[in-house]
């Protein structure tokens, strides 16, 4: 089933992480990918239909944007005995398999999706300079079945607005995916 995200504050601040990238196996902080135009941190994992669909558009629209000083950074936080093939060894192959330009990090404990209130995979934020939250929404508006193309028109928007030196749309449309598969909760 289908899930949304969660409206998020305009303006407020980035959330510090140090989670490992799969691929490099080095260990990756919000410093370590914050840059000085914009930064885009993406909650998605391997088996959602909804992040599938996007892949072909996304990994070359990322790149795009990483030769104009944007930096992206993907986090995966599903429960691998829920949804085992989100685990550690499949990520690095989707990750080099797609060529991601961007680094692929586990949050294993699942406490950066939780401290970014992440709902769903695909789920993007993106932040100015000042790592205040500036857009918080979907790619675009197509989804597997909805025959709409694929185009990443939301973000890109967003970007295009803050490379320009101009305010973000405050209409932004959230996020719709794949739950994030979380963890039970310990029994008492």
């Amino acid at each position: 089933m289908a899930q949304q995200s969660i409206q998020t504050a305009l303006g407020s601040k980035a959330h510090n992480f140090a989670l490992v990238d799969m691929v490099s196996d080095k260990i990756v902080t919000l410093q370590d990918v914050a840059s000085p135009k914009a930064t885009v941190i993406m909650f998605i994992c391997n088996h959602c239909p909804y992040v599938k669909h996007i892949l072909p558009t996304l990994v070359p629209l990322a790149a795009k944007y990483k030769s104009q000083g944007v930096n992206f950074v993907a986090i995966n936080a599903n429960d691998v005995a829920v949804s085992p093939e989100d685990g550690p060894e499949q990520m690095k192959e989707l990750a080099r398999e797609m060529q991601f330009p961007f680094p692929y990090l586990n949050d294993q404990t699942q406490q950066i999706a939780r401290n970014y209130q992440a709902e769903c995979t695909p789920e993007f934020f993106v932040y100015d300079g000042s790592l205040r939250l500036a857009y918080h929404g979907q790619f675009d508006g197509s989804r597997p079945s909805n025959n709409i193309p694929v185009t990443g028109e939301g973000l890109s928007q967003a970007l295009d607005a803050l490379l320009a030196g101009k305010p973000v749309a405050e209409e932004q449309h959230p996020s719709i995916g794949c739950g994030i598969k979380w963890r039970a909760p310990n029994p008492a």
